[in-house]
């Protein structure tokens, strides 16, 4: 049987944390290594307690043994993972991925990873990005949105989608097209990013896509959950200035920072509130344009029921 992994370095809630895990439990997962970047006692002692599950507290016992705690979360990301990956193996896969990311097989994840050629050092999955649910629609199961890996069919449908910001977006997307990978434990001179690995200079050798397995991305799951967020993400997140524009300059293209910024200037929170009603709200009219280009996906994580089988007791 194939063996496959996730490593996550996570700041979150002890829920979210615990849907996180037990969700990819369920899946199969045979080793989480989660690297807590806030740690507390109580969500430490439950993830520990668990046979599938290594669990470190990123403390600052932990960072001075690797030369201090790195202030942006990424370079936190690349040391954490880079640990994992080099522990004893205990697997033939590793993903990195995030905790607000959920994978979403068609097919037993083990069985996908098994059929790969010997020559694929990793496997990319595509995210699909989750929707709000419109006034007076059940949470569940959720929508996402998906997009058109073509970049001419992708800009045409995400104009066509979103005919406001559609323009500045890649695919519609507010976080990234890239997806994660799923590589392959051993290998010397494995070096991982967040959305590519090299080996000895080589990138991505021998990719393949995972077809059957998508990656659930809960970017923007409310308008007050998407604004919790947005002040880090502008800092020091995935809005941060230092990032590319998602489409070409040429054609009018601006980064997410810029965008934000030109919309907080000219119609302040109101205007940022109606960027999120087009963009990340599954209204019954956006509904009907995405699945009238196949861009359409309904799911449903059924995550308490899922934490309850794997962490009873709340």
């Amino acid at each position: 049987m194939t063996r496959w992994g996730i490593v996550s370095t996570i700041k979150a809630s002890e829920g979210e944390i615990l849907n996180f895990a037990a969700w990819h439990l369920d899946l199969g997962a045979h080793r989480l290594y989660l690297y807590l970047d806030a740690p507390e006692r109580a969500v430490f002692d439950r993830l520990r307690a668990h046979p599938k599950i290594k669990v470190v507290a990123c403390d600052d016992a932990w960072w001075a043994k690797r030369n201090g705690r790195p202030e942006k979360h990424q370079s936190r990301q690349f040391i954490n993972a880079r640990h994992a990956y080099n522990r004893r193996v205990e697997l033939d896969w590793l993903a990195h991925i995030d905790v607000d990311e959920f994978l979403w097989p068609a097919r037993p994840i083990a069985d996908q990873l098994s059929d790969l050629p010997d020559n694929c050092l990793c496997a990319r999955v595509r995210p699909i990005e989750a929707l709000a649910p419109a006034p007076g629609d059940p949470e569940r199961p959720q929508y996402f949105k998906a997009f058109h890996l073509p970049a001419p069919d992708r800009r045409r449908a995400a104009e066509a989608c979103f005919p406001t910001y559609g323009r500045y977006l890649s695919g519609g997307f507010l976080s990234h097209v890239a997806g994660k990978l799923f590589y392959r434990t051993g290998i010397d001179g494995l070096r991982m990013k967040i959305h590519n690995i090299t080996v000895n200079g080589q990138q991505n050798p021998g990719e393949v896509a995972l077809n059957t397995t998508e990656l659930c991305h809960m970017h923007a799951q409310s308008w007050e959950d998407w604004m919790r967020t947005y002040r880090y993400r502008m800092s020091m997140g995935s809005y941060r200035a230092e990032l590319k524009a998602h489409v070409n300059r040429d054609a009018g293209g601006l980064s997410l920072h810029e965008l934000f910024h030109v919309i907080e200037k000219a119609d302040g929170e109101a205007g940022l509130r109606a960027f999120y009603e087009e963009v990340c709200v599954a209204t019954p009219e956006l509904r009907a344009r995405l699945e009238a280009e196949g861009l359409l996906r309904q799911h449903d994580l059924a995550l308490t029921a899922c934490r309850a089988r794997h962490f009873p007791g709340g």
